[in-house]
């Protein structure tokens, strides 16, 4: 070993003598907020993106944006839990992307409660169950997914945050070779993110639909001459192979999260809000609706309509804005739009995704 490569190592360990000591004084100092938190929150969405944002601005590298938002993140997760365990239900089983959202935003250090279906991650957060939620609401190359929509309307619950997770999309099988596969399992989403790949690739296989990638994994593991499309992270759990890696058709492909909660989250400085309204039954309602976003220059970022479930042909909105509805033109626009409405509900106002 050269003088210089052990120089440097003795350098190294000294730094992270030096990180333990800090990461203890951290751990310390957010035991002693915990205390003289009246509420009881662990935790705080508008506090934590303020802490990203701010050492992502300062960042000089040579880590990267995105590497640094992990590692404090885990950082906080693991001072967070310092103060009470943080139960988290997701669209399970283990090996979902529902569950990579949820390390991604949460960190190592909280108890994931996987549920059998998007009703079940509401239902734990309404029971007490969970202290959170997390459940996916569109896809950039799929679109809106329906069932979190409709469950929105009529929950009492927040949208506390939003997780957006690049998806790479994998065939995971017990078999060596594509050419043995004769069915594939998956989520209907994700079937249509790899449509391009699978007529190409396994065009004579049968496609079957499953709950979700990591049942579709399962599913896969118990049977000869099948595969899952699914995330590589199913394939360790289910001990399947990775026969091919990024099948999807967008390489960009996203799929955003919401995080569902009991508590209204303070402004952060970068924020959105989500709302659902309906118009009343008559022609330009829905230009009325839009009127007042515009006027009090709100920037609307997402408009998605679906099926009010209350009669034939009548739709809601779904409408994402920029800022937080306590910010001065956003709370202005929002007695308005209530004004003009048939029905209007903030579903929540929250830290954009870091």
């Amino acid at each position: 070993m050269s003088e210089q490569l052990k120089q440097f190592r003795a350098q190294i360990d000294s730094l992270d003598d030096e990180l333990l000591k800090l990461v203890n004084r951290r751990a310390a100092l957010a035991q002693q907020i915990g205390l003289l938190k009246e509420d009881g929150t662990v935790l705080r969405p508008e506090r934590e993106a303020q802490i990203l944002r701010r050492l992502q601005a300062d960042n000089q590298g040579p880590l990267g944006d995105a590497a640094v938002a992990q590692l404090f993140t885990e950082v906080m997760s693991q001072c967070r839990a310092l103060e009470a365990p943080l139960r988290v239900a997701y669209l399970g089983p283990h090996g979902t992307f529902s569950e990579a959202a949820v390390l991604q935003r949460f960190g190592q250090a909280c108890e994931g409660l996987p549920a059998d279906s998007i009703d079940g991650v509401f239902a734990a957060v309404e029971s007490g169950a969970a202290n959170y939620g997390m459940v996916p609401v569109e896809n950039s190359t799929e679109g809106a997914i329906g069932r979190t929509l409709d469950l929105l309307l009529n929950s009492k619950l927040n949208i506390c945050g939003e997780v957006l997770l690049q998806v790479h999309q994998c065939v995971l099988s017990n078999e060596n070779d594509l050419s043995l596969i004769r069915k594939v399992y998956s989520h209907p989403q994700s079937f249509g993110q790899c449509q391009g790949w699978l007529n190409a690739h396994l065009p004579h296989a049968d496609r079957i639909t499953a709950s979700s990638n990591a049942d579709a994994a399962r599913l896969a593991a118990e049977e000869s001459f099948a595969a899952a499309v699914a995330g590589a992270q199913a394939a360790a759990h289910f001990h399947l192979k990775v026969l091919a890696q990024n099948i999807e058709d967008d390489a960009r492909n996203t799929t955003r999260f919401l995080v569902l909660g009991n508590q209204q989250v303070a402004p952060s400085g970068n924020d959105k809000t989500s709302l659902v309204l309906s118009a009343p039954n008559r022609p330009g309602a829905v230009h009325d609706l839009l009127v007042p976003l515009a006027r009090h220059g709100v920037s609307m970022t997402r408009l998605e309509s679906r099926p009010a479930r209350s009669g034939l042909w009548e739709y809601v909105f779904y409408i994402d804005i920029e800022g937080h509805q306590e910010d001065e033109k956003v709370a202005a626009a929002l007695v308005e739009l209530k004004q003009v409405a048939a029905f209007v509900k903030v579903l929540g106002s929250y830290p954009v995704a870091v």
